[in-house]
């Protein structure tokens, strides 16, 4: 039986280390201290009796036992958060308009989405996926109530910011040869992703050509898996098995931070704030606003 010492915000921060690979990171995203994180960290593990993360070079992983929990960790969030939003569901209807980018559409964003329509059975989503600029422009246009984009592509302030880190992914068995322009595989123009990707590669020295441009995170990562050239993808998105990381010995540059933020009018109805409460939990670490 799990310990009734394991309350909600204990899971939350777990899950929140997990999706991000780095204590450090949490605790700047969330305000607490490292230590204070490693030492919450520490206390589930006490509590399982079980260790739950392994080192890498570049952060921290679940461990296989880690993985499990992670999995009854998120769903017991998932399952919390669905029961207090059901009490409120039959105060709250009506409709509201979500603009969410492209690029990170394809991650915890619909799952996010399904809970909320099964807590406010009452509310109706409208939601468009598209580029950053076009978001940008709709959200000037007053086209959307409620806007998840990078921050470059706002001209007013976010509710709350969080940071994506963007890797350099290739296929499994991909190598690049450095006497070759590197392949590329980008978004289609415009978009941040695809501009920083070559900002980078040109501050290195290193020579590359376009070889792949899509329209979507899916074309993207079927085209580094058939080794057409490698890409930028949040670590979540690479796949295991199929694709790798790359680092600085493989000739990329280190891996890049993009900016996001969640958008939504200072005046609004109360079925947007309930929109915005299940959205900020699959977006940003432990729930934290900024």
């Amino acid at each position: 039986m799990i310990s009734e010492q394991i309350g909600l915000d204990l899971l939350r921060t777990y899950v929140a280390v997990c999706r991000q690979g780095s204590l450090s990171r949490v605790a700047e995203q969330t305000g607490r201290t490292q230590s204070a994180l490693s030492m919450q960290m520490r206390r589930l593990e006490s509590l399982l009796e079980r260790h739950l993360f392994q080192r890498t070079g570049r952060g921290v992983v679940p461990t296989p036992e880690g993985e499990i929990f992670l999995g009854y960790a998120t769903r017991m969030l998932a399952l919390g958060d669905e029961a207090w939003a059901r009490l409120r569901a039959a105060e709250v209807s009506g409709t509201v308009r979500i603009g969410l980018a492209e690029e990170i559409a394809n991650t915890a964003l619909p799952a996010a989405l399904g809970r909320l329509h099964r807590a406010f059975p009452d509310i109706q989503l409208d939601v468009v996926v598209e580029h950053s600029t076009s978001l940008g422009r709709m959200w000037d246009e007053n086209e959307m109530d409620i806007m998840i984009a990078p921050t470059a592509s706002a001209s007013v302030d976010a509710m709350v910011t969080w940071n994506v880190e963007l890797q350099w992914a290739s296929a499994a068995d991909y190598v690049p040869d450095e006497t070759q322009p590197l392949a590329l595989v980008v978004f289609a123009a415009p978009c941040q992703w695809r501009r920083r990707a070559m900002e980078a590669l040109t501050a290195i020295g290193r020579e590359y050509r376009v070889t792949f441009s899509s329209q979507s995170v899916m074309g993207m990562q079927a085209a580094i898996e058939n080794s057409l050239g490698i890409g930028l993808l949040p670590p979540e998105l690479v796949r295991s098995g199929t694709m790798r990381t790359l680092t600085t010995t493989d000739g990329v540059p280190d891996p890049l931070v993009v900016q996001y933020g969640l958008y939504a009018l200072d005046r609004r109805p109360r079925v947007v704030d309930a929109t915005i409460d299940v959205l900020l939990e699959a977006t940003s670490p432990c729930g934290a606003r900024s």
